[in-house]
């Protein structure tokens, strides 16, 4: 027996919704917007820099890549987080090394998000180089709202300061 919606949404409305919704608590904290594409999948790109005293005058780029797609998989979360990291190293302002660090954010967006994905994603962060940290993240959408956000939630060996930081962020984001 195949399970039906009977809330009338259609998941991948449900997951552009979701994204326009993200696009504007993007824009209202202060981010760059902008949009690209994954595989014909719509995404939205924020980014913003951030310096504080308590990080030893260390500036950190949180980019944030959320992508609405049909369904998820451990293999397409694990490609969409690749692209969005090397994306975020490719656009990045400043120069690489100990006083700045690059943190990406890149998320999937879908009512349909199998459960080794969100093990993929919960069981830690993901490095490329020393200075670009990700923190994939999987959100299922259900009807008119978010069901479930998963992530990492640990420190890092490489820009573990940031952390708080990165996690209130993506707590204001992704709700």
């Amino acid at each position: 027996m195949t399970q039906q919606r009977t809330d009338g949404a259609a998941p991948a409305d449900t997951a552009r919704a979701y994204l326009e919704a993200l696009r504007g608590r993007l824009a209202s904290d202060g981010c760059e917007v902008t949009a690209s594409a994954w595989r014909d999948c719509p995404v939205v790109i924020g980014s913003r820099s951030d310096r504080r005293a308590r990080w030893f005058g260390t500036k950190v780029e949180l980019f944030v890549f959320a992508a609405a797609a049909p369904a998820v998989d451990e293999a397409s979360m694990a490609q969409f987080t690749g692209w969005a990291m090397d994306y975020a190293k490719s656009i990045r302002s400043g120069l690489a090394g100990a006083r700045n660090a690059a943190m990406v954010l890149p998320a999937m967006v879908s009512g349909a998000v199998q459960p080794a994905a969100r093990t993929w994603v919960a069981a830690d962060a993901r490095i490329l180089g020393t200075s670009v940290i990700g923190r994939p993240l999987t959100v299922e959408t259900a009807g008119s709202g978010v069901s479930r956000v998963t992530m990492y939630r640990g420190k890092v060996m490489y820009g573990g300061m940031f952390t708080g930081h990165v996690m209130d962020k993506a707590k204001l984001y992704f709700t």
